[in-house]
C-alpha cells in the first residue's frame, strides 16, 4: 500500500478511494443490487502499475497501441485519475488527463469526411458534447464521487459508445425537432425520404458483410446497444417483421408488447447508433 500512496502521491483519507491492502470496490450498483466489478485482468494491472514512478506510468499510459504489452487498459488510466483526486500534485493530474482525453476524442467521430476536405456538423456536435459530458463527470469525481464513472473502470469503451450515442440522438432531436416523421400510407413504413434522413440501411446487407473484422465490429457495436435495441436489431436479422396486418403472423411489435411506431423509433435509433461506431471504426 506504500508503494501505491507514493505512486500516485496518494494518503488515503478515511474515505479516500484506497483503503487498504488491495483496491477499494467500486460503488454503483446493478439493478440486481450487486456492485459493479473491474475486470480481474483490470484489477491485476492496477496492482502492477502502482508501484512504478510517476514517469514509468506516464510512458506506459502513453502507449496508444492495444497489441503493445506495454499498453495500459483505459479502465487503468481513469482509475487512476479518479485515485489522484486525494493529490495536491496538479501536474500529475493533468499528465494522466490528457492522455485519457486524447483516447476519449479518439472514440469519437472526427469532423471531417473521410476526405477531409469538408466539416459534418452534426459529428462535430457530437463529438463536442461527449467530451464535454466527460469532463464534467471527471471534474466533479474529484470534488465528491460520481459512480457513474465506475462503469468507465469496468468497459471503458462500452462507456463512451453509451456517451456517443446519447449526443448522436439528441443532435438528430435538434435538427429535426421541427420536422415530423411521415409514413407510407400503404404500408405504414416511413418514407424513403425519412428513412435516408434517418440514415437507415441494413447493416447485415452491407458489401463487407463478408469481412471477419466487419463482422466483428458489427456484433460489438450491437452488444453496445440498450437491450431492447439489441433484442429489436436480432429479430430483424432472423427476418421479423416490425407489424403486419396477418393476425397469425408473429411480429417484433407483438414478441416486445411495443408499438409498431416504438419499434421503428428503437430501430432508427440503434441503427444510427450502428451506422455511427462502424464508420468511427473505419476511420481509426
Amino acid at each position: 500500500m506504500k508503494k501505491l500512496e507514493e505512486s500516485v502521491g496518494t494518503k488515503p483519507e478515511p474515505d479516500a478511494y484506497h483503503d487498504g491492502p488491495v483496491v477499494a470496490p467500486l460503488r454503483k450498483r446493478r439493478l440486481t443490487g450487486e456492485l459493479y466489478e473491474r475486470d480481474r485482468k483490470v484489477e491485476t494491472l492496477i496492482a502492477e502499475l502502482a508501484v512504478l514512478s510517476r514517469d514509468e506510468l506516464i510512458g506506459r499510459a502513453a502507449i496508444t497501441k492495444r497489441s503493445d504489452p506495454g499498453y495500459v487498459t483505459s479502465e487503468c488510466l481513469v482509475h487512476f485519475i479518479r485515485a489522484s483526486r486525494h493529490d495536491n500534485n496538479e501536474t500529475w493530474f493533468e499528465r494522466l488527463y490528457r492522455i485519457l482525453m486524447e483516447r476519449v476524442l479518439r472514440s469519437v467521430p472526427r469532423s471531417e469526411s473521410s476526405d477531409g476536405k469538408t466539416e459534418s456538423l452534426t459529428r462535430s456536435v457530437v463529438r463536442d458534447k461527449v467530451f464535454s459530458r466527460f469532463v464534467e463527470m471527471l471534474s466533479a469525481d474529484r470534488a465528491s464521487y460520481v459512480d457513474k464513472l465506475d462503469y468507465f473502470e469496468v468497459r471503458f469503451d462500452g462507456a463512451v459508445a453509451s456517451l456517443r450515442r446519447d449526443a448522436q440522438e439528441q443532435a438528430w432531436r435538434d435538427e429535426n425537432r421541427s420536422q415530423p416523421i411521415e409514413y407510407d400510407e400503404e404500408n405504414g413504413e416511413p418514407t424513403a425520404e425519412v428513412e435516408r434522413a434517418a440514415g437507415a440501411h441494413d447493416p447485415f446487407a452491407a458489401p463487407e458483410i463478408g469481412d471477419p473484422f466487419y463482422r466483428s465490429r458489427l456484433d460489438a457495436a450491437i452488444e453496445a446497444l440498450p437491450p431492447e435495441q439489441i433484442r429489436i436489431i436480432h429479430m430483424l436479422k432472423e427476418g421479423f417483421p416490425i407489424d403486419s396486418k396477418e393476425p397469425d403472423v408473429m411480429t417484433i411489435a407483438k414478441a416486445l408488447g411495443r408499438s409498431e411506431k416504438t419499434i421503428r423509433t428503437y430501430r432508427d435509433k440503434a441503427i444510427a447508433a450502428l451506422r455511427l461506431a462502424l464508420a468511427d471504426g473505419e476511420q481509426q
